[in-house]
């Protein structure tokens, strides 16, 4: 009886200390995605101001040109 005891108590420390370890590993790969996200976020946002500056500059390009802006070239 006790054998059975000891064999179901190191059965469970087994699965306890299995659990405990992919708990770890889970907690590195969350921190790790949530540092891949907060850059990836911090790049889109440096980007979307880049080209809401390009819009902007090529509005300013466009209303600086004369005549007609989408004229067909003269050999259509």
């Amino acid at each position: 009886m006790s054998d059975s005891k000891a064999l179901d108590f190191k059965t469970l420390a087994d699965r306890l200390d299995t659990l405990e370890a992919r708990l770890t590993f889970q907690d590195d790969v969350i921190d790790t995605l949530n540092k891949t996200v907060t850059e990836q976020w911090t790049r889109i946002d440096a980007l979307t101001r880049q080209l809401v500056a390009l819009s902007q500059r090529l509005q300013e390009a466009e209303s600086q040109m004369p005549g007609p802006a989408n004229e067909p070239p003269p050999h259509y």
